[in-house]
């Protein structure tokens, strides 16, 4: 299996290459060159396996055994995914009238992230300590990859982790799940901006090729080919909980399974349109909220930023820059890499690019979309509660609006994914009129120490951010170079 680059500058690259990278040479993403498709008797084969088993079939898809062999991806997988609050690691939650949420935030920082997140770290380790090298991880963060990266590599003797938050834009405890890990390798800014404008440096320091290879900089934002690559499972496994495929013949068609999304970043959906190219027959639904991008691409092929990104109660996908759209557009287009560069350069560079009515015809074959608003996200919370005494986050609330207000169609099952615990966002749960108390781990972390910088929002803001940025980056190194712990 190897990679290459949705803008086409970059082919025949390795999983190691990928995982190291983040964003291609180019400034394209890193898909597989070739999809595999999965047969009937490889899916009800799966049906039978834990959900770790199952993480550990579908990279093996994509990591070669020359790479990483299967006893260590074993371990590498059972380790990162042994440490969730639940045996089975992800949970089926089966409420009322076919409603079936995918609980995916049993993890450290009670978000979905933490699944790839955790195996992502465990790679990189496996080959930090192979070659004998360091790496230094930068994340810009809207609120959940943050503090999952943090979870994943603290105390990890060849990994530094660089985060910046928009101070201000993300919960309580968000913030805590970052700015109370003290370990020496971890390191956090807080930004006078909102999650865009983080990207802004971002992109810039990583298009600085010297500082990359001198310090070994890389990205665990879902840029990276790996987390995408554990998202599938997450599809899989919800297809093989919920479609009813258990039931069709063996030489039948497989059922139709829809899936429904909260969506920012698009990193979710681009795990579920790759894994409807590996057959499985998925319908996709993508919910967002007043940062509406995706489905305005969808619906009327107003692929464009809004002047400014809206903070509504779900601000893990309060973002205008759904970036994992060039992968789904590259799959879509037939991965026309030439297309798919012009299309995203012009989008980076004027922040729209009006799609063509065909390629939105494509788009709308394959991807649903909705929208709701900061008091339907409430109504919802509310009325889920009320029916079934189970409280859901805000995220999670943007998908299950669709439950109500979309009407079912006969014999088609439905699976809502649920991105986070509302124990993450009890204001918003407040305000919907629950009272919630939340679990005895988070109300530790109002007890801990607390260790962070901030970016302050001056005149020339993004050049600033860079500068210093840079600067912490290279005076860890040079701390790690000589020896010596960074923090006194």
């Amino acid at each position: 299996m190897l990679y290459c680059s949705t803008r086409g500058g970059v082919r025949g690259w390795d999983f190691r290459d990928v995982l190291f990278s983040g964003f291609a040479p180019d400034g394209g993403m890193f898909m597989p060159e070739s999809v595999p498709v999965l047969s009937h008797d490889t899916l009800r084969c799966w049906r039978g396996l834990s959900y770790t088993k199952l993480v550990v079939e579908v990279a093996s898809l994509f990591i070669p055994s020359q790479l990483i062999p299967r006893k260590d991806l074993d371990a590498l997988v059972g380790a990162a995914l042994s440490g969730f609050s639940v045996p089975e690691v992800v949970r089926v939650a089966q409420l009322k009238n076919g409603l079936s949420v995918l609980e995916l935030f049993h993890g450290d920082t009670l978000a979905f992230k933490d699944l790839a997140m955790s195996c992502t770290v465990r790679f990189l380790d496996y080959f930090l300590q192979k070659e004998k090298r360091r790496a230094t991880v930068l994340v810009g963060t809207s609120g959940d990859t943050g503090g999952s990266a943090i979870q994943s590599a603290k105390g990890l003797s060849g990994l530094d982790v660089v985060v910046v938050y928009p101070r201000g834009r993300i919960t309580p405890v968000q913030e805590k799940h970052m700015i109370t890990c003290l370990e020496d390798n971890i390191h956090v800014f807080a930004a006078d901006g909102c999650s865009d404008d983080i990207e802004k440096p971002l992109r810039r320091l990583f298009a600085d090729q010297e500082l990359v290879q001198s310090h070994g900089l890389m990205s665990l934002n879902s840029v990276n080919w790996s987390r995408i690559m554990i998202q599938l499972a997450h599809f899989i496994h919800a297809y093989l909980q919920l479609s009813g495929m258990e039931q069709a013949e063996a030489d039948a068609t497989l059922p139709e399974l829809e899936v429904v999304v909260p969506t920012g970043g698009a990193g979710n959906i681009a795990a579920g349109y790759i894994v409807k190219q590996m057959g499985l027959p998925l319908k996709l639904v993508a919910m967002v909220n007043a940062n509406d991008i995706v489905h305005r691409t969808v619906t009327t092929g107003d692929f464009s930023m809004a002047a400014n990104v809206t903070q509504t109660l779900a601000p893990a996908i309060d973002i205008q820059d759904p970036y994992n759209m060039e992968r789904v557009f590259w799959l879509l287009l037939g991965k026309d890499s030439a297309s798919v560069k012009n299309m995203m350069e012009e989008f980076q560079n004027s922040h729209q690019h009006p799609l063509p009515e065909y390629h939105r015809k494509l788009l709308s074959h394959v991807l649903s979309t909705g929208t709701v608003t900061d008091e339907q996200i409430l109504d919802t919370i509310r009325r889920c509660w009320e029916e079934n005494q189970y409280v859901l986050c805000p995220h999670t609330a943007v998908a299950v609006w669709h439950h109500y207000n979309c009407p079912h169609s006969p014999g088609l099952n439905r699976c809502y994914i649920a991105t986070a615990s509302p124990a993450k966002f009890e204001a918003a749960v407040q305000r919907a009129g629950l009272t919630y108390e939340p679990p005895e781990v988070v109300q530790q972390l109002d007890k801990l120490a607390e260790r962070y910088q901030n970016l302050e929002r001056s005149l020339n803001w993004s050049k600033d951010w860079e500068d210093k940025l840079r600067e912490k980056i290279q005076s860890v190194r040079s701390a790690r170079r000589n020896g010596v712990t960074y923090y006194n």
